[in-house]
């Protein structure tokens, strides 16, 4: 990249910030009722060209398939907007009459919106749809091996918001990704908050931008098998985990722990649903494929078919493999295929019992995937729950793939394309962030204990409300009619 480009970057951030700042500031005065009708077409639009948009992204990056990209887009528009819908997000959002306090949204400002090169269309429509929902504006930066597809799908849903009545340039997607414009746009003070998604470098440079973040990164999820489980359905939930958009997700499983009784019938459902076990100098040649010496992942082998990443690694597969395997005994820089892949491989581990079970999940989650997410496939509900008590991750699912699970898809926890990791991951929130993850709350609170009991009277009184007829419900001297007009009249104000 020229330095001119660097420049022309920055400017461009700039630009966009003064747009979107102007326009968010007209949508501030929207009531629900509008801001509802511009998010829906949002979604709607999205939604309509998921398949078209996945084709872009899988094209322009390279990685994944395009026919699960097109779900992923699906699911981060219409499953989103569904989840959000009746999300309270302009004027009062709750009444609180025990407590005498009234709570009412406001919008953070203007999101920045980093966007990675695995999930570049669904992330960036699913940002500005959450965004949007919250009454804030959106600039969003694409990775620089997805511009055209990222600024086609911001597009895509900008086009039917302003058909919609949403203020023009209320979305802007840059149509030129650098280091220099990315840092202007975190560090810009009409920036308010960054939703970062994707490197560790990007992450820790949103938290050290002096802004307040959502940052996500990096999964390793570890798939325990306990000899209870329904075998065929755990292992089907795991490989087809592992194979969804060739393992680009973070929350994709990245290892398989078996317990050791159930070792070989696991072994067998593998080979049966398209695994192909990897060893020796296979494996070794499959580590360095994938990982540098750093233990830095190789971006030509990222979302790549298991066919492909055989052949360059020079091993021989049937043809229906679906995923490579590589049975392991430990976790660690000296065991790099321990890591998170990216990619159709699986790492594999057997363990008696699940204590044993349990240590080695915590192993792997520490080893890059601290606080992200895991699944366990069991029937014994004490065992479940314990693992629930003791592992570091803010996501544990059961019975079920954890590459959707997470996100929502496949579960009940919210629809999310950004997966908090919590503190334990470098991160403020151990959610799913959604719209009310966007919002700022003032609260309106009234006297509950008087200090000076009579003053209060007093200055209630000299307010020129009603007196009351009947005991004050809410403040000395505020009677709970008083409060709906009070209600009443903000709301009226707030259209």
């Amino acid at each position: 990249m020229s330095l001119d480009s660097d420049l022309q970057s920055i400017q461009d951030v700039r630009d966009a910030l003064q747009k979107v700042k102007q326009a968010q500031l007209e949508f501030y005065s929207y009531s629900q009722e509008q801001v509802d009708r511009i998010v829906q077409a949002m979604a709607e639009a999205g939604f309509s060209a998921a398949a078209r948009l996945g084709r872009m992204a899988s094209e322009e990056t390279g990685f994944g398939k395009a026919e699960d990209k097109q779900l992923k887009n699906e699911f981060a528009t219409r499953r989103v907007w569904g989840s959000i819908a009746s999300l309270k997000t302009v004027g009062v959002i709750d009444e609180d009459r025990d407590k005498k306090v009234i709570r009412i949204a406001e919008p953070m400002g203007i999101v920045a919106a980093l966007i990675p090169s695995t999930n570049p269309t669904s992330t960036v429509m699913f940002k500005a749809i959450i965004s949007v929902k919250a009454r804030n504006g959106i600039v969003a930066s694409p990775h620089p091996k997805a511009v055209r597809c990222t600024v086609e799908a911001m597009n895509v849903i900008r086009d039917a918001a302003e058909k919609a009545g949403a203020p023009h340039n209320l979305m802007i997607c840059l149509p030129l990704s650098t280091a220099d414009g990315t840092n202007e746009l975190m560090r810009h003070n009409l920036t308010s908050v960054i939703l970062a998604t994707g490197s560790h470098a990007m992450v820790r440079a949103a938290y050290s931008s002096g802004k307040p973040a959502y940052g996500v990164g990096a999964g390793n999820v570890p798939a325990f098998i306990e000899r209870t489980a329904h075998i065929p359905k755990a292992v089907a939930d795991i490989i087809s985990g592992k194979l969804f958009d060739f393992g680009v997700l973070c929350s994709a499983e990245s290892a398989l722990i078996c317990d050791s009784p159930i070792k070989r019938t696991v072994v067998d459902e593998c080979v049966r649903r398209g695994g192909h076990f990897v060893s020796g100098d296979d494996q070794a040649r499959l580590s360095r494929l994938l990982f540098d010496d750093r233990g830095a992942i190789n971006p030509d082998v990222v979302g790549k078919s298991a066919a492909f990443i055989a052949q360059r690694t020079g091993i021989t597969v049937p043809e229906d493999t679906a995923v490579l395997i590589a049975e392991l005994d430990g976790v660690g820089r000296a065991y790099p295929l321990s890591r998170e892949k990216l990619s159709p491989v699986l790492s594999f581990y057997t363990v008696d019992g699940w204590r044993e079970g349990c240590h080695r999940c915590i192993e792997l989650l520490e080893f890059g995937g601290i606080g992200h997410s895991m699944v366990i496939h069991s029937s014994d509900r004490d065992i479940i729950m314990k693992f629930a008590m003791e592992k570091p991750a803010f996501r544990i699912m059961v019975n079920t793939q954890s590459a959707l699970g997470a996100v929502g898809y496949t579960t009940g926890l919210d629809p999310s394309m950004t997966l908090g990791p919590g503190t334990w991951g470098g991160s403020i929130a151990s959610d799913n962030i959604t719209a009310r993850h966007l919002l700022n709350i003032k609260r309106l609170a009234f006297e509950t204990h008087p200090v000076n009991p009579a003053a209060s009277i007093g200055a209630v009184q000299g307010t020129g409300w009603a007196e009351p007829t009947r005991r004050p419900a809410y403040g000395v001297g505020l009677s709970e009619k008083d409060l709906d007009g009070l209600i009443a009249r903000y709301r009226k104000e707030i259209g």
